[in-house]
């Protein structure tokens, strides 16, 4: 049975929608929800902020140029782990009864790198001491962090943690800037790239749940996520590359998950039916060479990429659309 679910953020700068935004993934995808993120709240509630909320063993705080390392935990910091403990608050409130699979999300350890700085600043990403603690720490953080979920969430057996890398092509191909914006940091190599990762899904894993990454960025190393303990890869149909194609039908011959978005993330100019996005699904399908009957139960249908910059009304209209293109594949 093919599923549909959100990349995880949604519209919305406040509580109320913060409520909303819990209360149309649980009614909208009943066996695939997500917990949802709205980064318009601002920089406690983004992706970079998020993530430093769960990590362990970590001081931070928020300096002018952005988040920094520090020796202990600031009012920012503090004001974030705060925050996503009452978001979790509503996702149990509204998700009681929920029996369907869960979803949640957090930035990986090369986007961390690449968006948080050494206490001394320029970003973590020039220091190989400092991004190893770093995922290490996320890490450490993301097994508590799934055991909250797992107390919070108990009629829900498959729990998913999806990480989100939207910074590993830059990583990799040496595009992240330096604090002066003058250079660039060097190049991480994929072995370590890998083995960064690696430790935090890993980590996912041995706190019992299913490890994804997430990226719509373009010219993703698939192959190398795959590699490093990715039970499920996250794509935007639009950014794929044809050699992307092989891998993912390996991907999906292995038993991984595919979750493809192939719904617009923004209010589009002139809105798609589900059965133009089916078809677009199935095309796809095709060009891989695979039956979707032999891998319904492996893909998911999800919106391109986030919808925090979409309309509120749009937002809902996506997920729905998500839902019904999944729903029209498994009675092919």
């Amino acid at each position: 049975m093919s599923l549909a679910t959100g990349v995880g953020s949604m519209p919305g700068d406040d509580a109320r929608a913060y409520a909303e935004a819990v209360r149309l993934s649980v009614g909208e995808l009943p066996d695939l929800a997500f917990v949802p993120e709205l980064p318009g709240r601002g920089v406690t509630a983004n992706m970079t902020g998020r993530a430093l909320a769960i990590v362990d063993g970590l001081g931070v705080d928020l300096q002018p140029a952005g988040w920094r390392l520090t020796d202990a935990s600031g009012i920012d910091h503090r004001r974030a782990r705060s925050l996503l403990a009452q978001d979790l608050d509503q996702v149990e409130e509204q998700a009681q009864d929920y029996a369907g699979a869960f979803k949640a999300q957090v930035a990986g350890p090369w986007t961390l790198a690449a968006t948080v700085e050494k206490p001394r600043g320029d970003k973590v990403l020039s220091d190989h001491g400092a991004r190893r603690e770093l995922a290490q720490s996320l890490a450490e953080g993301l097994r508590g962090h799934v055991a909250d979920l797992r107390r919070r969430l108990p009629s829900v057996e498959r729990l998913i943690v999806q990480v989100d890398e939207p910074m590993l092509p830059a990583v990799l191909g040496g595009g992240v800037p330096t604090a002066s914006g003058f250079g660039r940091h060097r190049t991480v190599h994929p072995p370590e790239a890998s083995a960064a990762l690696e430790v935090v899904l890993g980590a996912i894993a041995d706190a019992g749940a299913e490890p994804w990454v997430h990226s719509c960025a373009p010219g993703v190393p698939w192959a190398l996520v795959a590699g490093a303990g990715a039970r499920g890869l996250s794509v935007d149909h639009a950014m794929l590359e044809t050699s992307d194609l092989d891998v993912l039908a390996q991907a999906l011959d292995d038993g991984l998950v595919v979750a493809l978005g192939v719904v617009a993330s923004t209010d589009p100019s002139a809105v798609p039916s589900d059965a133009v996005l089916t078809e677009r699904v199935l095309r796809w399908l095709d060009m891989l060479g695979l039956d979707p009957a032999e891998v319904s139960d492996r893909l998911v249908i999800t919106p391109s990429c986030g919808l925090a910059g979409a309309s509120p009304e749009w937002a809902r209209r996506a997920l729905s659309l998500s839902r019904h293109v999944a729903g029209h594949l498994d009675v092919r």
